[in-house]
């Protein structure tokens, strides 16, 4: 879950594991997630269940590609 200071949402992915390490500190630097989101801004860091998850999923050039067509 994300918490805000208006509402509690769920953290989707499109992936499955376990979950390794929450970026804790990112609570007092939100700003981090717009600036650096591929960097300092991460939220968590998963151990993947499996490989193959990722198979189906774009990479950042691919889906600011798709973004732009839409």
């Amino acid at each position: 879950e994300v918490e805000s200071v208006k509402a509690v949402s769920p953290l989707y992915s499109p992936v499955s594991g376990e979950v390794v390490a929450v970026h804790s500190e990112l609570v007092d630097k939100l700003d981090q997630l717009a600036a650096d989101p591929f960097g300092e801004g991460w939220i968590i860091k998963v151990k993947l269940a499996d490989g193959a998850s990722l198979d189906g999923l774009l990479d950042r050039e691919a889906y600011q590609k798709q973004c732009g067509e839409s």
